[in-house]
């Protein structure tokens, strides 16, 4: 019988970070804490988050630590049925990327020196958006309290996402409507 893995992931650091997620005001810097904060709270090799381009059909990374540029650039992350985690919308556990079937890259896992994977989707309204990926250099199993943790941070980081996303877009079009003439946002009033 094998014995649960030991849970990583407590009530402090879960709280930690909901917190910093809902008080950031940098998204880029916010991301950047995450995957360093989830690679060292979970001993692992690194870790990456990844978005979803509907014109490309791509996964493509935003943020991560450490993974080499190498890896991180070794070809287009197409999503099909492979990936499970980011189609399907729940987490996926690869034991082995150098034998399983869903990995596109083996040999590019190999030499960067990793063996297991986590991918946890990352959701907006039940709808993924991305992906957030734990790399590690053994086969290491999660706890299942840790994969939940992690599943309703992933949700939380899709609402983070999904808003500044929003506001980008509100900022572009508030530039847009102050440029134009007076006389032009006087005849649309």
């Amino acid at each position: 019988m094998s014995k649960e893995p030991v849970r990583k992931f407590y009530l402090k650091e879960f709280k930690a970070i909901s917190h910093a997620m809902s008080t950031y005001g940098d998204l880029n810097l916010l991301l950047n804490h995450l995957v360093e904060g989830t690679t060292r709270t979970f001993e692992a090799k690194g870790c990456s988050i990844m978005l979803f381009d509907e014109t490309e059909n791509q996964l493509f990374t935003v943020s991560s630590f450490g993974i080499s540029d190498e890896y991180l650039s070794k070809g287009p992350l197409l999503v099909d049925k492979k990936y499970c985690a980011f189609v399907k919308g729940e987490p996926m556990f690869i034991e082995d990327l150098g034998t399983d079937n869903r990995v596109h890259y083996p040999e590019a896992a190999k030499k960067e020196g990793l063996i297991s994977m986590l991918s946890i989707p990352i959701l907006f309204l039940e709808e993924s958006i991305g992906v957030i990926r734990i790399y590690n250099s053994e086969m290491k199993k999660y706890n299942e309290e840790d994969i939940d943790a992690l599943k309703i941070l992933a949700e939380h980081l899709g609402l983070v996402i999904e808003y500044y996303g929003l506001k980008n877009f509100l900022e572009k079009v508030y530039t847009a409507v102050e440029s134009l003439p007076a006389r032009t946002l006087k005849s649309m009033i």
